[in-house]
């Protein structure tokens, strides 16, 4: 049996937001970092496949800001390190992360905000 479901405006504005919402947040707090790299996987999937296709480029595009930086920082994080050394090499990385991640992270929210977005209504399959 098929049933009809409303997906507001506003639901699909907070998904398209909430992959950036909590990428800054997670950069900004660093002990939260390691635990949205783990959680992020869990968000990001859950909102790829959104039936609104803008909802999806957005999670899509900030994916790709957070996991690029995040996998740089796996590659150049090392002789960025040891080339700082101490706590000074940690402070170095986590400064190139959330100079990627925060200041485009928050246009995008921004940009999600001020975009005009529609109700739409999905069918969805009910087994019983």
């Amino acid at each position: 049996m098929k049933v009809k479901k409303l997906i507001t405006a506003e639901q699909s504005r907070f998904s398209a937001q909430l992959f950036s919402i909590a990428s800054v947040t997670a950069t900004l707090i660093p002990p939260l970092l390691m635990i949205w790299i783990a959680a992020s996987i869990f968000v990001y999937a859950s909102i790829a496949h959104h039936p609104n296709p803008r909802t999806a480029e957005y999670n899509r595009f900030s994916g790709y800001r957070f996991y690029g930086a995040a996998g740089s920082m796996m590659v150049f994080g090392q002789p960025i390190y040891v080339l700082f050394g101490n706590w000074h090499g940690l402070v170095a990385i986590w400064a190139i992360l959330a100079i990627v991640v925060v200041p485009w992270g928050v246009w995008s929210i921004y940009k999600a905000g001020h975009e005009q977005w529609q109700d739409m209504t999905i069918e969805v399959d009910t087994n019983e």
